[in-house]
C-alpha cells in the first residue's frame, strides 16, 4: 500500500516518487529500497517502521542528502534533496547524541548558528530560546559528560531545532535509553513538534513509540524495502501518558504488528 498522490506538492514536506537505491560490493549489487512512494505533509509526524535492513534509515539519509537515490525522484518542499540541506530545510537527530565533548550545553546547540555566521546576540538569543523549550535551561553551562543520556538527547534535538527547520528527520534517537527515559522523550518530543510546527520523519523498530509519536506508522518490508502498509493511527494531537492506556492506541498497535507480520508473510511468499 502506498500513500496516495493528492496532496498539493505546496503542502508536501517530502515526496518520493519510485525511488530506490542500490549499493554495489565486491559479491554483486545489493538492493536497499525499490519503488518507494511517499508523502509526508507539512506539520505532520510520520514513523518509518520495519524489520533490521528494510531500508528506513537509507530512507532517511536519502531524504537528508547524506547519499543518493539509484532511481526515482525525491523532493523536500518541493526542492531537491541537495537544494533543502544547503537551505536548511531540515533538522537531524541519531540515535547517538554526537555532542562535541569540549562544547557547552549552549555551544553545541548553537553549532549550526555559528557555522552559518549568525550573529552573537541573536544566536545567543535562539539558544536560550531552545533551551527552555528542551526544559534545560539550567544546564546551560554544563558540558556533555556532566548530562544524562536523556538530556544529551534534548541537547541534540535542540541543535537539531536551530536554524528553525520546517522539517525534522530523527534515526532511532531513543533507541539506547532506558524505558523511563524514552517514554518522557516521546512526550517531550510530540510537545516540541507541535510547538515548533515542524514535520518530522522517525525512524523506530517500536510499535509502542510509532504508534505514540505519529499521525501515519509507515510500514516497510524486509530487504529489498519498499512501503507496504500505511497506517493512520486518529489518535488526536493531544498525546500524554494517559493515551498509553487508551484502547485505541492499543488498536493501533495491533493494526501495525499485523501489518509489519503481513509484510514479512508477503515478502516471503514471493521467494
Amino acid at each position: 500500500m502506498t500513500t496516495a498522490t493528492t496532496t498539493p506538492a505546496s503542502t508536501l514536506a517530502v515526496q518520493a516518487t519510485g525511488v530506490g537505491k542500490v549499493f554495489p560490493t565486491k559479491a554483486g549489487d545489493v538492493t536497499a529500497l525499490t519503488g518507494v512512494e511517499l508523502e509526508v505533509r507539512a506539520g505532520e509526524f510520520v514513523s518509518l517502521i520495519g524489520p533490521s535492513g528494510c531500508g528506513k534509515s537509507t530512507l532517511l539519509r536519502l531524504i537528508a542528502d547524506l547519499d543518493e537515490a539509484t532511481t526515482g525522484e525525491l523532493t523536500i518542499f518541493g526542492k531537491p534533496a541537495r537544494r533543502a540541506r544547503i537551505d536548511q530545510d531540515y533538522g537531524i537527530a541519531f540515535q547517538q547524541a554526537g555532542l562535541l565533548p569540549w562544547r557547552t550545553v549552549a555551544a553545541n546547540i548553537g553549532l549550526p548558528l555559528e557555522l552559518h555566521k549568525v550573529p552573537k546576540a541573536q544566536r545567543e538569543a535562539r539558544v536560550a530560546e531552545l533551551a527552555e523549550l528542551v526544559g534545560l535551561t539550567e544546564f546551560i553551562d554544563r558540558y556533555p559528560d556532566q548530562l544524562s543520556g536523556g538530556m544529551q538527547q534534548r541537547v541534540a534535538i535542540a541543535r537539531a531545532l536551530a536554524a528553525s527547520p520546517k522539517l525534522l528527520l530523527m534515526d532511532e534517537p531513543f533507541g539506547a535509553l532506558d524505558e523511563m527515559t524514552r517514554e518522557y522523550l516521546q512526550g517531550e518530543l510530540t510537545r516540541i513538534a507541535a510547538e515548533t510546527g515542524a514535520a518530522v520523519v522517525f525512524v523506530t523498530h517500536s510499535i509502542p513509540e510509532a504508534v505514540f509519536l505519529s499521525d501515519r506508522v509507515v510500514v516497510m518490508s524486509p530487504r529489498p524495502g519498499r512501503i507496504t502498509d500505511v497506517v493512520e493511527t486518529g489518535l488526536g494531537s493531544v498525546r500524554d501518558e494517559s493515551l498509553r492506556e487508551n484502547p485505541a492506541y492499543f488498536e493501533k498497535v495491533t493494526a501495525v504488528r499485523e501489518a509489519l507480520h503481513g509484510a514479512k508473510v508477503e515478502r516471503a511468499n514471493e521467494r
